[in-house]
């Protein structure tokens, strides 16, 4: 990624911190506070590589017979979180059988790597330093909640049947690098912990396969990767692409091209818990196959796609997960807070459009925000909040649907599917 689509990421925070209501910011109503979840809607982050242009022939990718369904559920979430999608992750020293399952991870979409609190982790588990000679690898996360600042590890991640060895991934609060760099502690709110992140960490399957990409290769950007040496101290560094924190499904060695999200759908007053399947891989084998949905192809540089309701046009719009509500711009519906309250349910309709140009109109909710917090459900099909230039389908957009996310082409190895390579979102 060049410096200019950094800038271009950049923005993406922009729109991600309107994915969340706030974040969880202190300025926020109680009840937003309750409901928010820490968004995941970070920059995807990784360009198409320089060289030509990705040809979108179909190739033939092998079938597995490698199981490849990760159970994942919406329950009760730290904080009264609604709509947090949760999985458990199997973190292995690498090359080894020590390993932790560790559970209450988010499932995260618009997001790209594992990232797990250090204090989820036993210390039985050791994991090596990413970095040089006796330095520590650091990372600032910024999301739409805030920062999650730690050291970058070395990981085998296990989940279902699939295997990523040796991989970078974030551990959150690392004893090792206990400062916080200035520039990363003014990003926002610490998610730091799991009352403050919402959960015990997250896991990025979005679009891209690094969560940086070439513009931390050649640039040392700011809130983005430090070099740490052995007392702590941490500066703005570049980072090669391999050692950058690393979406867990792009090095299995099968299923890796990108991810299916199937939820159930659930009735418009919620449900107290839902569970789903995570399958990984597109077209690779039976139960991830494309079928007839539609393919929305997602700009390379910023994953995103543009999203048309009510006369609006959304360029910077995202599908993601890691959001808990839909957000969206409507000076017409009555609003609570951070969120819309209209007295009924209402329905509304909207084109999201490809870059390509195709699109697919889809219909949505918009239910009483005040009312659903106030009942003893999690998981809502119809939360709904208040962004003013971005549109982010969020997780209510996920119940009743199978959300297809391709990874993209990489520098390191192309990612295929039946209907051409990533990046895109199909349902």
């Amino acid at each position: 990624m060049t410096l200019s689509s950094h800038l271009r990421a950049l923005l993406l925070f922009c729109a991600a911190l309107a994915g969340c209501g706030g974040g969880g910011g202190s300025s926020q109503t109680e009840a937003a506070s309750a409901a928010s979840s820490p968004s995941a809607a970070s920059s995807p982050g990784t360009s198409t590589p320089s060289g030509g242009a990705v040809s979108s022939t179909s190739t033939s990718v092998p079938q597995s017979t490698t199981p490849n369904v990760q159970p994942i559920t919406v329950t009760t979430a730290p904080g009264l979180t609604r709509n947090m999608l949760t999985t458990s992750v199997t973190v292995c020293q690498p090359g080894t059988s020590n390993c932790a399952t560790i559970d209450n991870i988010q499932v995260d979409t618009g997001s790209h790597g594992l990232r797990i609190l250090a204090s989820a982790l036993p210390a039985s588990v050791t994991l090596a330093a990413v970095g040089s000679g006796s330095g520590v690898t650091g990372e600032c996360a910024v999301f739409g909640g805030g920062y999650a600042w730690g050291a970058v590890r070395s990981a085998d991640v296990r989940m279902a049947g699939q295997l990523a060895s040796a991989i970078p991934i974030q551990l959150i609060s690392d004893p090792s690098l206990p400062t916080v760099p200035t520039d990363c502690a003014g990003s926002g709110p610490a998610m730091l912990t799991v009352s403050s992140l919402r959960a015990n960490g997250i896991l990025g399957v979005g679009l891209f396969a690094a969560d940086c990409g070439s513009g931390c290769v050649n640039a040392a950007l700011p809130r983005w990767y430090y070099s740490c040496d052995a007392s702590g101290n941490c500066v703005a560094s570049t980072q090669a692409l391999v050692q950058q924190v690393t979406n867990p499904v792009s090095s299995f060695a099968l299923d890796n091209n990108g991810v299916v999200i199937d939820l159930p759908a659930i009735a418009d007053a919620g449900a107290a818990s839902v569970s789903g399947s995570l399958i990984f891989g597109i077209g690779t084998q039976a139960n991830n196959t494309l079928g007839s949905a539609s393919v929305l192809r997602a700009n390379s540089q910023t994953g995103y796609v543009v999203t048309s309701s009510a006369g609006q046009t959304y360029s910077t719009s995202y599908v993601d997960s890691g959001s808990n509500a839909l957000f969206f711009s409507n000076s017409q519906l009555p609003q609570c807070g951070y969120w819309y309250c209209p007295s009924s349910t209402q329905t509304a309709s909207a084109s999201i459009v490809g870059i390509d140009g195709a699109s697919n109109t889809v219909s949505f909710s918009i239910g009483n925000s005040a009312a659903l917090f106030a009942s003893s459900n999690n998981a809502f099909d119809n939360l709904a909040g208040i962004a003013s230039n971005s549109f982010g389908w969020g997780l209510p957009f996920f119940f009743g649907r199978r959300i297809y996310t391709a990874i993209a082409y990489t520098a390191i190895a192309s990612r295929a599917t039946s209907a051409g390579p990533g990046p895109y979102y199909a349902f």
